[in-house]
């Protein structure tokens, strides 16, 4: 029996985990603002990119693709060049890609217009201004995000995912498919998600802990449970900011709180995910910043500077072993052909996604 208990404990932890953490902050004379940690295996070759209004967008499934034209334009993180994986849009709509290993989002149903999860944020950025327009959507159409897998150092990553949506209001949704069906958390007090357990799990442990009801101490291990509790609480008593330096500052504090170190591979953790990057978006003034967890700057962009105008110019900052940006980078924009979103694998069904 202790033999059979070890060797499960043993593969449990050697499995790939790909964390990330998110969290939102909102005081009473505060803006809105949200933070995530990126963490992956290895770098992510993510450049930061400006979508303009007027776009037409094609879900990329082989037969009843979702079509749309871009209403909003936005300012989005890619991940490899080839897919969204955070963003903020012009009306304060931002949205968060994280890892979940047991989002499955179905077997290929044609009835439902398709669309690739490396589109899968970008299409709420695109149509949306609000949380509660985008949940509207979701149970009017029907659609079905469709998998795809993504090459890697480490191996080809079929990935799974959920997704995060936040407005200026503080509205809140955390979306994600368990069972081929989707799972709809809309609540403005959810301001926390990590990785896995699915977010009603984490929901209910949280509940065991010091300062939400129950009597356990704040876990400290980088377990993506544990890192939920963590960011929950450091969230929770963060001190009313004299100023926005320290507004910004305190999503920045709890996200590196909860950051991946740079660690080395062994036995029992052979795949070890590191912080690569985080944003913050203040979703009230529209300002978006960035910083790599190799420069000591962090940097942003204004997006009500920026021009979204339809037939505007798609254009690029290149963030990706560029590290000598500072401060306001709204200037550094340069006008460039887009990226091409990954395409979902052929017959595409069961578990599917993109990034963490």
């Amino acid at each position: 029996m202790k033999t059979t208990l070890l060797t499960f404990l043993i593969l449990l932890i050697s499995m790939p985990g790909y964390p990330c953490s998110r969290v939102l902050w909102q005081a009473p004379n505060q803006d809105v603002i949200v933070g995530r940690n990126m963490d992956w295996v290895e770098d992510t070759g993510s450049n930061m990119w400006l979508f303009p209004r007027g776009i037409v967008r094609d879900g990329m499934a082989e037969k009843n693709t979702l079509k749309w034209t871009s209403k909003y334009g936005s300012v989005i993180i890619s991940m490899y060049d080839i897919g969204t994986s955070d963003g903020l849009n012009e009306k304060g709509l931002t949205a968060n890609i994280l890892f979940l290993t047991e989002s499955d989002f179905g077997v290929r149903d044609e009835n439902r217009p398709g669309l690739a999860v490396s589109l899968w944020a970008q299409y709420f950025l695109d149509n949306f201004a609000t949380v509660s327009e985008a949940i509207r959507e979701i149970e009017k159409n029907k659609m079905q995000v469709l998998t795809s897998t993504v090459k890697t150092s480490a191996g080809d990553k079929e990935g799974t995912v959920h997704l995060s949506l936040s407005d200026k209001t503080g509205d809140t949704a955390v979306i994600e498919y368990i069972n081929g069906k989707a799972q709809i958390y809309h609540d403005r007090n959810y301001k926390v998600m990590t990785n896995s357990p699915p977010f009603n799990e984490q929901l209910a442990s949280l509940k065991q802990y010091k300062g939400f009801g129950g009597t356990k101490d704040l876990p400290g291990t980088t377990a993506a449970a544990d890192r939920f509790v963590r960011t929950a609480y450091y969230a929770e008593h963060l001190p009313k900011p004299r100023d926005y330096r320290e507004a910004v500052a305190g999503v920045l504090s709890v996200l590196r709180n909860v950051s991946q170190p740079f660690g080395k591979p062994d036995p029992a953790r052979p795949y070890i995910s590191t912080t690569r990057w985080r944003t913050v978006a203040d979703l009230t003034r529209g300002i978006y910043f960035y910083e790599s967890t190799l420069s000591p700057n962090v940097v942003w962009v204004e997006l009500d500077k920026l021009n979204f105008a339809k037939n505007a110019l798609t254009q690029k900052i290149q963030l990706a072993r560029n590290y000598d940006l500072i401060g306001n980078i709204n200037s550094k924009f340069k006008p460039s052909k887009s990226f091409e979103f990954l395409k979902p694998d052929l017959h595409t069904g069961h578990k599917a996604s993109l990034e963490p």
